[in-house]
């Protein structure tokens, strides 16, 4: 992909945000855009990013049996009256409704009452059971106070999932499930999270986790003990009974010596019972002959609040800790590599061209900066804007017949041949999903030899 046509905008990085750095830099070179507030369009390379996490939710999701829908956006308000929601997500002015002489209808904020009415038209006996269905998609808040750019919007993505069985054993085991799947989705996602007991909030339900990931630039609160691991948000204090609660849901007797940390909430599952299939009578028939209503669970992950963790937690700071770039994760970044051609050097030009054009044939995702108008120097600084692994830039050093590449993360520079580049890279593209880097595949593939790479290769430039 040439850099002239993903919208990227080059300027001067002033006054950033002090909590939310990086994403203050996608709004200010043109990779997100805010039409209101909590409205955002997703540029070219964040929408490869978030595309490339939905990539990997869903992959682990359907390893774990999950079934994968699209529930619709656009929801009539009939069906919220049967669960009997209709009325508090009007009164708290949750909703963004569309009323018509056909009936009035709502941008769905979530969707239990959905895949309830879906569940309920084809799981009709005891032999469906039990079964998950998840989507990956777009959902519709009303926020009052909008946050942290992604981290809290008017419109977000969201991974909703929903789980439906006989009884409570089968919900028990889901819920475990689907609690491991999440571990091994964060843990993919190179996000370091925790699972903290929480409050059901307006999903409802006996009982409920978040998956916390541990920052200074969340607004929750959790209280979590090092040594056992076991950890609640601190809304949860502000039961009644939190004491009872906390022990016979969590099994935590002693809050006195837990610690407080700030978190960002990126995930939240709930077991709900037969809260919606009983108020909406959503029923299978049961091995007695009679009809008994679902016991179900909910799963949630915020894919626009993942991606926006996942954007900050790669900031890059100079030597005098002020913000540079980004180095996105080699498994989720969209361009693993930058190049940067010498434009007024039509030789060394040609030469690049070939190289990228090489690359292409290969299956590898790379950007390619065509700018004319800017310098080598402004370039390298958009390769870590837009948070590319590595750059190279095709100069100088082509006189050798080699060039050089930066890892932008840690600024360590390996010299390569044009054939062991292409090798490597094309390699790379093979294995990064893996999280293997560049430095792991020339390790590992002995491509440092002129010889064994050509052959490898195919090809001479």
């Amino acid at each position: 992909m040439k850099v002239s046509q993903i919208g990227l905008i080059t300027k001067k990085l002033t006054n950033l945000d002090n909590q939310f750095p990086v994403q203050d830099m996608l709004v200010q070179t043109g990779q997100i855009d805010q039409f209101s507030s909590g409205v955002y369009a997703y540029g070219h390379v964040p929408y490869l990013v978030k595309r490339n996490i939905t990539n990997i939710i869903s992959s682990i999701l359907t390893k774990y049996g999950c079934s994968e829908l699209s529930l619709p956006l656009l929801q009539p308000e009939n069906i919220w009256k049967e669960s009997g929601r209709l009325e508090k997500y009007v009164q708290d002015d949750v909703m963004f409704r569309c009323k018509t002489e056909k009936g009035n209808y709502c941008l769905t904020p979530t969707a239990e009452e959905a895949v309830v009415k879906y569940a309920n038209s084809r799981l009709l006996s005891y032999k469906n059971l039990p079964v998950t269905y998840f989507q990956i998609g777009e959902k519709f808040r009303n926020e009052i106070r909008t946050r942290g750019f992604l981290l809290r919007g008017k419109s977000f993505d969201m991974m909703d999932a929903y789980s439906f069985g006989r009884d409570q054993n089968d919900l028990d085991i889901e819920y475990e499930r689907i609690k491991k799947a999440y571990l091994e989705i964060f843990e993919t996602l190179g996000l370091k999270v925790q699972p903290v007991g929480a409050d059901s909030g307006s999903i409802g339900g006996n009982k409920s986790e978040e998956f916390m990931c541990i920052s200074d630039i969340g607004e929750d609160n959790i209280l979590f003990d090092s040594v056992s691991g076991k950890a609640f948000n601190c809304e949860l204090l502000e039961r009644d009974d939190y004491k009872e609660y906390l022990e016979s849901v969590y099994d935590i007797k002693n809050i006195e010596s837990l610690q407080s940390r700030k978190a960002v909430e990126l995930g939240h599952i709930f077991q709900l019972g037969d809260k919606y299939t009983k108020a909406m009578n959503a029923t299978y028939i049961d091995e007695d002959g009679k009809p008994k209503n679902f016991i179900m669970g909910c799963y949630g992950i915020g894919v626009s609040r993942t991606l926006a963790m996942i954007y900050e937690n790669s900031l890059l700071k100079n030597n005098q800790n002020k913000f540079e770039g980004i180095s996105l994760p080699i498994n989720i970044a969209p361009y693993p590599i930058y190049m940067i051609p010498k434009l007024d050097d039509k030789d060394k030009t040609i030469k690049t061209q070939a190289v990228y054009n090489l690359l292409l044939e290969n299956g590898v995702s790379v950007l390619y900066d065509d700018r004319s108008e800017l310098s080598i120097g402004a370039k390298i600084k958009d390769s870590k804007v837009v948070g590319t692994p590595y750059v190279a830039v095709f100069g100088k050093t082509l006189e050798n017949d080699f060039v050089t590449v930066e890892n932008n993360k840690t600024g360590d520079k390996i010299d390569l041949t044009l054939e062991q580049f292409v090798l490597a890279f094309t390699e790379l593209e093979k294995y990064r999903r893996y999280n293997s880097s560049l430095e792991d595949i020339l390790k590992k593939n002995g491509i440092y030899n002129d010889i064994t790479a050509k052959d490898k290769l195919g090809k001479s430039l």
